[in-house]
């Protein structure tokens, strides 16, 4: 997503600019569902989301890459249990620059957006 919207970055906030998360998985889901789904639907992430449906994180292709091998451990291990891209997450009325700015220090490409009771709303990417 580019910041060269109508909207001046000085301005915009996360909210403007965030798109709607498509996909989620639950963090209680195996590392082999996760890899299945990312490479199913070609994304490069997934939401992650705990047992209250509240936003955990997000799970990248290279979060994945050791469990390519697909060996026993895969079908064992919770993608809770994998490191993955964790909060501090975005709000939606942060100011979009701030978040560019906080995303590049963090070296993410993609950012969760939560609302105030830590639910995903929505997918901020630079």
């Amino acid at each position: 997503m580019s910041l060269t919207l109508e909207q001046p970055v000085a301005t915009a906030t996360v909210g403007d600019l965030m798109q709607h998360p498509e996909l989620q998985i639950s963090d209680d889901a195996m590392a082999d569902t996760a890899m299945d789904v990312l490479l199913s639907s070609g994304a490069e992430h997934l939401l992650v989301r705990d047992e209250d449906g509240r936003c955990a994180g997000l799970l990248t292709r290279l979060h994945l890459a050791p469990f390519q091998a697909r060996s026993w451990y895969t079908e064992r291990t919770p993608v809770r249990d994998i490191l993955h891209d964790r909060a501090p997450f975005a709000t939606a009325d942060m100011p979009a620059a701030s978040a560019v700015a906080a995303m590049r220090a963090r070296g993410l490409d993609a950012w969760p957006v939560i609302d105030h009771d830590g639910h995903a709303i929505g997918l901020f990417a630079s």
